[in-house]
């Protein structure tokens, strides 16, 4: 079983080699590390790069900024193409504890199409953020499960483990959003598509290091996403096999 996990990275230099020891230390047979840059001017990509002498790691170069959710589309994309049967998506900046990714794994063999580390269940948590900046993800979260009718609490978590065959069936690669959007529109499709999708408890930590690439066109982008997802009902013939 070959099992890759897809970083994308935007100025992470900071953080980069960190999570990279953090997740080869778990010694999980077969894994490779994808790390997807986006031309980082602190240098991200060249640190990807000294890190490919020491780690089972490729880099994918990009020549600008284009978005995490293209990101992990061409990700994908290598993991599939170099055969992986489990693809894990994780953020770069240390926000996500390597430590649940054995925990994931597990519960994707047991025969769920994705597993996702929520923060919105019972057990899971968040450190560092504001009680403001809590109320506007739980307010735009609810928004859009109720918009969706989505049964997944933690719909814009970012830390997922995929079986192969549950990215292929809703041919991620079409999918429109490029942003965060791209996390609530893939769970959208997945549960349209019936797959058994699984939510785990995990700690997120705000991250310590770097900034956040969370800006407005991001949240605008997340909203009309939700509008085009409800009143375009052709999106889900564009999926469905």
């Amino acid at each position: 079983m070959k099992i890759y996990i897809v970083i994308p990275t935007y100025n992470e230099k900071e953080n980069l080699e960190n999570l990279v020891k953090e997740i080869f230390a778990l010694k999980i047979e077969n894994s490779r590390v994808i790390i997807v840059d986006d031309n980082s001017p602190d240098g991200t990509g060249d640190l990807a790069e000294k890190l490919v002498e020491n780690y089972n790691l490729s880099v994918i170069h990009r020549s600008a900024k284009q978005g995490i959710g293209s990101a992990y589309k061409q990700g994908f994309s290598l993991a599939i193409q170099n055969n992986a049967d489990l693809i894990i998506q994780m953020d770069a900046d240390l926000s996500h504890n390597p430590k649940d990714i054995p925990r994931l794994i597990t519960a994707c063999l047991k025969g769920y199409d994705i597993v996702i580390g929520s923060r919105k269940i019972k057990g899971g948590q968040i450190i560092n953020w504001n009680l403001w900046r809590k109320f506007c993800s739980w307010g735009a979260m609810s928004f859009a499960r109720l918009a969706l009718n989505i049964k997944t609490k933690d719909l814009t978590a970012g830390f997922r483990c995929f079986r192969k065959e549950a990215l292929q069936k809703i041919n991620f690669q079409n999918l429109e959003s490029n942003g965060y959007a791209w996390l609530e529109e893939i769970i959208y499709l997945a549960e349209k598509n019936n797959l058994k999708i699984k939510e785990m408890p995990v700690v997120f930590t705000d991250r310590r290091a770097g900034q956040s690439k969370l800006g407005k066109k991001e949240i605008v982008e997340f909203f009309k996403t939700i509008f085009r997802l409800k009143f375009h009902r052709d999106v889900l013939d564009n999926f469905k096999n």
